[in-house]
């Protein structure tokens, strides 16, 4: 659906919502959904611990504003941009809005649903499949959230 360059573009969108996730101390993860016309109609950042609330991941958080903007929970046409492979939960939340793509940076091989752990996208019992492509900017991605941790983890060692 999008050529080379406008993947760049909002990837980079999404690493700059994963930005700001970590200067407010949040795992740098960030989210950008695109309409069909390459519009972004929604943008969101890791916000769990700010908000004390587990569901407030960024693609949660893109595609609620994305719902809001086009009034509207079916997201066909849409697109979702993210610094890391889908939880469980925003997996669900991606087939249930009826987004046509996701692009994902990092692979998870913790709690990924898009493959490193299960695929969602896969289960034929499912009434949605959008497409899926990671490992889009993986490098860029995953040094985010190496330099975050390891950060984390040297304010740790210092407080002792």
């Amino acid at each position: 659906m999008f050529e080379k360059k406008d993947k760049e573009k909002y990837m980079q969108l999404a690493f700059a919502q994963a930005k700001k996730a970590e200067d407010q101390g949040e795992v740098p993860i960030g989210a950008i959904v695109v309409d069909k016309d390459g519009n972004v109609i929604g943008e969101g950042y890791n916000r769990r611990e700010l908000d004390e609330d587990a569901t407030q991941h960024a693609e949660m958080i893109a595609i609620r504003q994305a719902c809001q903007n086009l009034g509207s929970w079916r997201l066909v046409d849409c697109s979702l941009f993210i610094t890391l492979e889908p939880c469980p939960m925003c997996s669900g939340a991606i087939i249930n809005s009826r987004l046509a793509e996701v692009y994902y940076g990092a692979f998870d091989p913790k709690a990924g649903a898009a493959g490193s752990v299960i695929d969602l996208f896969k289960v034929e019992k499912f009434n949605h499949h959008p497409k899926v492509f990671g490992g889009l900017f993986k490098d860029q991605a995953a040094q985010m959230l190496k330099d975050f941790f390891r950060e984390i983890r040297r304010k740790q060692k210092q407080d002792k």
